[in-house]
């Protein structure tokens, strides 16, 4: 019984030190050094590119007349989809390596929704994906990569956790623009 209980206890301990350890290995994980920082931006901005590029050919492929089309009331229109796609870039892509949105953006709580409510033409729309575009491209190329090694403002994030975060979202808006067009009879350009 007694020794039992030293199995149970040592058993205990040795699991204890080996979460403290694994602890701490996965906050020492956080940090990465100038170089890697350099190349995980580098990997998120050609992600983000590859997006960018079948977002642009579907916002071309879709007819003008299409882009007021939403698959039910209360659900953003082709218009909305793409401006939203927009705004994200010009607000969370810039924050997610710890940059600014546009010195003229204004509160993101009025800005974002009224983007999507006053850009709704398909003419207006380009403009403001190219304009969205080129603005994260110039933060993303303009940030130091030794302010990214770590945790840092706005979201208190690493930039992993940021890149996954927001190719996630951007492939998510992708699939449902696929989704849009396929419904007004478009097929996406890069499809065989």
């Amino acid at each position: 019984m007694i020794m039992d209980r030293r199995r149970w206890l040592g058993f205990g301990l040795v699991a204890m030190a080996a979460f403290v350890v694994g602890t701490r290995d996965v906050v020492a994980q956080e940090v990465i050094d100038a170089k890697a920082a350099a190349y995980l931006r580098d990997r998120y901005l050609a992600d983000m590119d590859t997006v960018h590029g079948k977002v642009m050919a579907l916002a071309n492929a879709i007819p003008a007349d299409k882009y007021a089309w939403r698959p039910a009331q209360g659900v953003r229109s082709v218009s909305e989809v793409l401006m939203h796609v927009a705004s994200e870039w010009l607000f969370y892509g810039p924050q997610s390596v710890g940059a600014k949105p546009p010195a003229d953006f204004g509160a993101p709580q009025q800005t974002l929704p009224k983007l999507e409510k006053d850009f709704t033409t398909k003419p207006q729309v380009l403009e403001q994906l190219t304009k969205g575009w080129a603005y994260y491209v110039a933060q993303m190329k303009a940030v130091d990569a030794a302010k990214l090694t770590g945790r840092y403002p706005p979201w208190n994030t690493t930039l992993a956790e940021a890149a996954f975060g927001m190719t996630g979202d951007q492939h998510e808006h992708l699939g449902q623009l696929i989704a849009y067009a396929r419904s007004v009879g478009v097929r996406p350009p890069w499809s065989k």
